[in-house]
């Protein structure tokens, strides 16, 4: 793919400059590495180029993480305590919270949120403010690459821009730094995935930056793919989550209809997946969570629209998945009128927070939404999750609670108890026994105890 303008150098002589000063630093992996944004994205990204030997400076804004990580105290489950201990004990991991230094490493990664506003309209107020501070810091021979998901055309456009307008007069792209986009791949919880396992995508304005990226992440990462342009990479990243969502939404809409038919659609799921082609499980639950998924459909959208073409398949899959936690509030209140009890004033304790088993991560987890639906008819709502202590304040929530312990006394007080994240680490032979009322969004119960209870005591919603 061609771009007007991709590739372009006037200034030629200056290449082999460029190109030998990035030959010395990969070849001794003397190339000092800046992550900006130390999360459930940055932080496994600064251990696995940590890992392989390359100095780190970590960029966040939230001083909290900065001494946390200067202690070598792990403030996330995802990448692991002993990792973080390394990082301080090291010498070649830095955190800081100054912009001012942003000039310092030879490689700028940004990995920062891209969340949607109240209207489904794309947030890039993150990555923007960040190529703003870059510019004013930005020195010749950086490289600087996105790593955060967002809609085709941001690095060669809001990102790129956002550099320039604040770089100092005469350095040029191409010619005096490089841009590339690789979207982040990671998978928290998941044994095996490591940020060095996961194949990486890279994408650069230029094939020079492609190049020079791609060998970077080399450095760390076992199988790095080049491709033509930032844009494919770009649109690679959505068509991965997008297939997701519209896989999950399909499983979500059979489980709605199956439910009413009276059959069980994860016996369904089941018997399909014996077929070993053209088939591929995905499975129903309250809704989706994690930053990508909830998410990424809408940038597709939004930026399908500016080119004049709907997406109507998107955006309907976008709309079951958005109202399954209203089915589950749904769920519970006829669960409870089945036994003579309204869902106001009723205990309910919801099961999980993050949004995935084994996880603390809650971003976008429908977990807040089923609790602050629970609470605005009435419930009285609380909260047990082994990986989330305290419900951590969010972009359009504020759940206030924390975690209660998992006794038999916490079960057989709740009117109902909800099953929203099937952690391992839940005791569900004692849910089983002491509950007096499930509704399982996760198939769980089944799933973890020998001898599930019968009757109406166990719901699947």
């Amino acid at each position: 793919m061609t771009h007007a303008g991709a590739g372009v150098d006037s200034n030629s002589d200056q290449r082999p400059n460029l190109d030998t000063r990035w030959d010395g630093l990969l070849a001794d992996r003397s190339a000092v590495v800046g992550v900006i944004g130390l999360g459930y994205v940055g932080l496994p990204l600064s251990c696995a180029f940590h890992d392989a030997g390359l100095r780190v400076v970590g960029f966040d804004n939230d001083p909290a993480k900065i001494a946390a990580l200067r202690a070598g105290r792990a403030y996330i489950d995802h990448p692991g305590r002993e990792r973080i201990e390394a990082l301080a004990a090291s010498g070649r991991f830095e955190p800081t919270d100054d912009p001012a230094r942003l000039g310092e490493p030879d490689a700028l990664l940004i990995c920062l949120p891209t969340p949607i506003g109240r209207h489904q309209e794309p947030d890039l107020s993150f990555v923007v403010n960040a190529g703003s501070e870059i510019g004013r810091s930005l020195r010749a021979g950086q490289l600087i690459v996105l790593e955060s998901t967002t809609y085709p055309g941001t690095t060669r456009g809001d990102l790129a821009h956002a550099i320039a307008a604040a770089a100092a007069p005469g350095l040029t792209h191409g010619r005096d730094y490089l841009l590339a986009y690789s979207p982040e791949r990671e998978d928290p919880g998941s044994a095996g995935r490591t940020t060095r396992a996961i194949p990486k995508l890279v994408g650069g304005l230029d094939e020079r930056s492609t190049r020079i990226a791609a060998r970077l992440y080399g450095l760390a990462i076992d199988d790095v793919v080049e491709v033509s342009s930032a844009e494919v990479a770009e649109a690679a990243k959505l068509l991965e989550n997008v297939f997701r969502a519209v896989n999950i939404a399909l499983a979500n809409e059979m489980k709605v209809i199956l439910s009413k038919m009276g059959i069980d659609v994860w016996e369904v799921i089941a018997a399909a997946s014996t077929k070993p082609f053209g088939f591929m499980p995905f499975y129903p639950g309250p809704g989706l969570g994690g930053h990508c998924i909830p998410v990424d459909p809408f940038y597709l959208a939004w930026k399908a629209r500016e080119v004049g073409e709907p997406t109507k398949f998107i955006e309907l899959a976008g709309e079951i998945n958005r109202g399954m936690p209203a089915r589950v509030v749904d769920a519970v209140g006829h669960a409870l009128n089945a036994r003579s009890r309204p869902l106001r004033g009723s205990r309910v304790l919801v099961l999980g927070a993050a949004y995935k088993p084994n996880v603390d991560d809650i971003r976008e987890s429908p977990a807040a939404e089923i609790i602050t639906r629970l609470r605005a008819v009435g419930a009285d709502v609380a909260y047990h999750d082994p990986h989330v202590p305290v419900f951590p304040s969010m972009r359009n929530y504020a759940i206030d609670l924390s975690s209660v312990p998992l006794t038999v006394s916490a079960l057989q007080d709740s009117a109902a108890v909800v099953v929203v994240t099937d952690h391992d680490a839940i005791d569900w032979p004692l849910v089983a026994e002491h509950a007096p009322l499930i509704v399982d969004t996760r198939n769980a119960i089944r799933r973890h105890v020998d001898d599930p209870p019968g009757g109406d005591r166990l719901v699947q919603a």
